[in-house]
């Protein structure tokens, strides 16, 4: 009998407030927080006091084959690609995957906002089986909304946002999906950070023998994009080169990226 309910809790408020949504309306509820070991140390924090908040613990889960994200990097040399991060293939939709049971599962929920109505329908269509609820959008709730939704809560947001990043999503590293206005703010705000992700770019290109990146100029030339200039490859852009832009909103890390979401 199918009766157990995923709400899939990601460390971000949107997922945060849709998991608070479900428990008034279902029973049987699995919160459940794919850890990719990669997260901002607030995410805990905040995780410790959305459990209070809902009476409830929060299972945490990870892909036990990985010991850090840097280890899906270099075991498959790649980043980001048009198909997705890999590192969101490998600690994310694998776990998901494995942790699913279609023959329990009543329903998923995802935090989705009505700005993502795209994505909640795509999910729906491609992936019945899942039987995708986002509470969010049922509400009506922008992502302007969720904020002040979640602020009459009482609950501290996790640091990220109070940095002005518009989510919190692997941010121990950076995400290699936060795209090029995310890294020109971590360039111009946690400089060494940008360092490492640049010299990852780097060794991963050396060992691959062609450029591997984890930004693309989306503009009508196109092209990958360096964080950093690689002598090897001085036809290929790096960040210096591109327009300031500001930070747009990420997608939240549920386990379906590169999927047909």
């Amino acid at each position: 009998m199918k009766t157990r309910v995923i709400a899939w809790w990601s460390g971000g408020i949107a997922s945060a407030l849709a998991t608070y949504h479900a428990l008034q309306i279902f029973k049987n509820v699995d919160i459940v927080f794919i850890d990719t070991k990669n997260e901002h140390p607030d995410t805990y924090r905040f995780l410790t006091d959305c459990q209070r908040l809902y009476s409830m613990p929060i299972k945490t889960i990870s892909n036990p084959n990985y010991t850090s994200i840097q280890e899906v990097w270099m075991k498959k040399q790649s980043l980001n690609v048009a198909t997705g991060a890999i590192c969101s293939t490998e600690l994310k939709r694998v776990v998901r995957e494995n942790y699913q049971d279609y023959k329990i599962d009543f329903a998923q929920i995802f935090g989705f906002d009505i700005n993502e109505m795209k994505r909640h329908t795509n999910m729906r269509r491609n992936y019945p089986e899942l039987n995708v609820i986002s509470p969010l959008i049922d509400a009506g709730l922008t992502k302007a909304g969720i904020v002040r939704e979640w602020q009459k809560l009482g609950i501290e947001i996790p640091e990220p946002y109070r940095l002005g990043y518009r989510n919190n999503n692997c941010f121990k590293t950076g995400c290699v999906q936060g795209g090029i206005g995310y890294w020109q703010k971590i360039k111009n705000e946690d400089y060494h950070k940008f360092v490492r992700m640049a010299e990852m770019e780097h060794e991963l290109t050396d060992q691959k023998g062609k450029p591997v990146t984890i930004l693309k100029d989306q503009s009508k030339d196109g092209g990958l994009v360096f964080l950093m200039p690689h002598e090897d490859y001085p036809d290929v852009k790096d960040i210096s080169m591109m327009k300031g832009r500001k930070v747009e909103p990420l997608i939240e890390c549920t386990g379906f990226c590169s999927t047909k979401d």
